[in-house]
């Protein structure tokens, strides 16, 4: 059983775990943007296959959420959130070095293993395993900290990059892990019997049926989808609807402040409402933005990009509030490990469907991800909220 953590200690935990997860994002989910290219030129590669490897890591990441969800609910997420430092940087280490395509695939599988135990659904299982049903306030703390995750990677890779070079950049994340990551995890709350004083008993929450799983499993990956899609492909989208290359550049540089500015909605007003309502909000949000960009063109490309970034930053809070509302805190690890891992799988052919997709219908495209969105808000208003 792991005991709860009294509200006074909240700040400090949620401020260190967000900033360990601010460097693990950085360091992975961020870094092909900026060294995807010198690591394909260095390695007389196309960059294509820097991104399938880094497809491939978001495949291995979810085979192992699952296992990483049950350790953080039998025994605390400290440890695991240790070992996805030690990880990460072991896999850093070997893009750093890599001589050959093969050790570079070999590099990303093992930033992939970090990925599974280190990032969002880590984080959510281990704020759980402290406050049980009241993680709610801390989940959505932690997603505004390390929603800026690419505000500080892109121009920090960029800088390291410019400065020494793509395998020195790799070598400098894998110190930041070493040196500042991991001491932060290793501060965080053991989940053990050392804290018993302050434990009160883990809440049993009902049995959740198949349908509920599968439906709130086939939201989380349709929403993942449509994230990853526009992330690849958001200024190529906007320029095929008419929006100038610098329109398309600004429009997309709003998603991160919008993102942010939902969060906080949802650690404010939102919060007082059960998830349920402000996931269905945010599931809404990307198919209203396109039919705005399909009826009025390039002009709105500005209200695509805030409508589709509050949606998204909604959703990801979602990701960890709304199983622990809908099925209480027992075996919430395990159960959110299987529920994003097809949204993982989802998410490495994003980029690739999508770009297709683009393309082959131009601006057309966009009513792939506008379908998706609509089919995941109906799965939504088919749950209840017990």
């Amino acid at each position: 059983m792991i005991p709860r953590l009294s509200p006074a200690r909240r700040a400090p935990v949620v401020a260190a775990l967000g900033s360990s997860l601010t460097v693990s994002w950085a360091s992975s989910y961020y870094i092909p943007a900026v060294l995807a290219v010198p690591m394909a030129e260095d390695l007389s590669l196309s960059p294509v296959w820097v991104f399938g490897a880094f497809s491939m890591a978001m495949v291995v990441s979810a085979m192992v959420g699952p296992w990483a969800g049950a350790r953080i609910d039998g025994f605390g997420g400290r440890g695991v959130l240790m070992l996805s430092n030690l990880v990460f940087a072991a896999g850093l280490g070997l893009l750093a070095v890599a001589p050959s395509s093969l050790v570079l695939f070999a590099g990303w599988a093992v930033i992939g293993l970090g990925m599974g135990i280190g990032l969002y659904e880590a984080g959510f299982a281990t704020l759980a395993g402290i406050y049980g049903k009241e993680a709610r306030g801390p989940i959505t703390g932690i997603t505004l900290i390390a929603g800026f995750a690419s505000t500080v990677g892109w121009p920090l890779s960029g800088l390291m990059l410019a400065t020494w070079g793509w395998r020195e950049a790799c070598i400098g994340w894998a110190l930041i892990h070493l040196t500042v990551a991991l001491p932060l995890n290793a501060w965080l709350p053991k989940g053990t019997r050392t804290l018993a004083a302050e434990a009160t008993p883990v809440e049993e929450g009902p049995l959740p049926s198949r349908l509920a799983l599968w439906l709130l499993a086939f939201v989380f990956a349709a929403t993942w989808f449509n994230s990853t899609a526009m992330a690849a492909h958001l200024p190529g989208l906007l320029q095929a609807a008419g929006a100038s290359t610098a329109v398309a550049i600004a429009a997309g540089a709003l998603i991160g402040p919008a993102q942010v500015a939902a969060r906080v909605l949802e650690f404010g007003l939102l919060r007082r409402f059960h998830p349920l309502v402000s996931t269905r909000v945010a599931a809404a949000a990307h198919p209203v933005a396109a039919v705005a960009l399909v009826s009025f063109g390039g002009p709105a490309a500005y209200a695509f990009a805030l409508l589709h970034g509050a949606g998204n930053g909604i959703l990801t809070i979602a990701k960890g509030t709304l199983p622990l509302a809908l099925f209480g805190a027992a075996g919430y690890g395990r159960r959110i490990g299987w529920l994003n891992a097809p949204a993982r799988i989802l998410q490495a052919a994003a980029p690739l469907i999508f770009g297709a997709a683009l393309t082959a219908w131009g601006l057309s495209a966009i009513w792939l991800t506008a379908g998706i969105g609509i089919a995941s808000f109906i799965a939504l208003l088919a749950l209840r909220r017990t």
